[in-house]
C-alpha cells in the first residue's frame, strides 16, 4: 500500500486564509503608522508635548505687527530684481516703509473708481510698489497643494505677484459677525479691527505669531490664509487686521500713534468716574 509523503514545502490546512489575514493586518498597521495613529506613536507625541521646555512653549511675537513684503534671502543677494512670486511676512514695526505700505486698488482698476472709498463686502486688491523698476505687486493666494503651501504651517500660502487675476482679490468683512449683514456696503472704517477674506478660496488672512521665518531682513513671522474659528464660530484674534492710515502731519508715524482725544479715551473716562482698577 502506497503511503503519501509530503516534502517540507507542502502547506496544509487553511494556510491561504491565514496568509491573507496576515497581509490585511500588515496593511492596516502600515496605514496607522503612516497617519501616526499607533498607540506607541500617540504616547511618544503626548510625552514630547508634556516635557517640552517652557521657553519653547512661550515663544510668541507680541505687539502690533504689520504685513510686509519679504523677498527670499538668497535670491535677493544673487539678483538685482525681485523674484516673482515674492514672499510676505509680518514684522513688529508700525513705521511706514516701502515694505509695509500697501495701496488699496479696485478690482477692475478703472479710472471711474479711483478715489472711491472701500466698502465692506467689496472686492479689492492690495498692491505694493517694489523693486528697482517700481513694479506693482499684488497680494495673492491660491488653494494649497502638495508642492505649494506656507513654509511653516503648511497651510494656504500668501505671496506677492505682478500678474493681475482673480487670485489677488480680497474682501473686508465687519469685525462683529452679528453685524456683518447690517454693515454690508458701508465704508470700511480705517484703524479699526476687521477680517480680510480671500475671495477665491474664502480663507481669512492670518498671522502665525508662533511660527518664525528667517527673511532677508531678519526673523519675522509667517502670514498665510486660513480661517480660525472659536466655539462660537467667530474668527480668532490671529485673523484680526487693521487697515492703518498714515499720519498726514508726520510721515514716519500712523494714526494709531496719535493719542485719542479725552472724549474717545475710555481709560480717561473710567478714571474720571472712579471706576478704574
Amino acid at each position: 500500500m502506497a503511503q503519501n509523503q509530503y516534502g517540507p514545502g507542502v502547506r496544509m490546512g487553511n494556510w491561504n486564509e491565514d496568509v491573507c489575514l496576515e497581509e490585511e493586518r500588515m496593511k492596516e498597521f502600515l496605514k496607522k503608522r503612516e497617519r501616526g495613529e499607533l498607540l506607541i506613536q500617540r504616547n511618544r507625541k503626548l510625552k514630547k508635548h508634556l516635557v517640552r521646555p517652557e521657553e519653547e512653549a512661550a515663544v510668541f511675537q507680541k505687539g502690533h505687527l504689520s504685513l510686509c513684503m519679504s523677498p527670499d534671502e538668497v535670491k535677493s543677494q544673487l539678483h538685482d530684481e525681485l523674484e516673482i512670486p515674492c514672499g510676505v511676512s509680518a514684522v513688529q514695526s508700525m513705521v511706514p516703509t516701502g515694505r509695509n505700505t500697501f495701496i488699496i486698488l479696485s478690482e477692475n482698476r478703472s479710472d471711474e473708481e479711483e478715489g472711491e472709498v472701500l466698502r465692506y463686502g467689496q472686492n479689492f486688491r492690495l498692491g505694493i510698489v517694489a523693486g528697482l523698476e517700481s513694479k506693482m505687486l499684488y497680494l495673492t493666494s491660491e488653494h494649497r497643494t502638495l508642492l505649494k503651501s506656507a513654509k511653516k504651517s503648511w497651510l494656504q500660502e500668501v505671496t506677492l505677484t505682478d500678474e493681475v487675476s482673480h487670485m489677488n482679490c480680497w474682501q473686508v468683512v465687519f469685525f462683529d459677525p452679528q453685524l456683518r449683514m447690517e454693515y454690508e456696503g458701508f465704508p470700511v472704517m480705517a484703524n479699526e479691527k476687521v477680517v480680510i477674506y480671500h475671495c477665491h478660496t474664502n480663507r481669512a488672512l492670518v498671522v502665525h505669531r508662533h511660527l518664525f521665518l528667517r527673511t532677508y531682513f531678519g526673523k519675522e513671522v509667517e502670514v498665510a490664509a486660513h480661517t480660525y474659528l472659536d466655539s462660537h464660530r467667530v474668527e480668532k484674534p490671529k485673523n484680526h487686521w487693521m487697515l492703518v492710515t498714515g499720519n498726514p502731519r508726520d510721515r514716519s508715524t500712523t494714526m494709531l500713534d496719535l493719542k485719542k482725544p479725552p472724549s474717545e479715551d475710555t481709560l480717561a473716562i473710567e478714571k474720571a468716574l472712579g471706576i478704574y482698577t
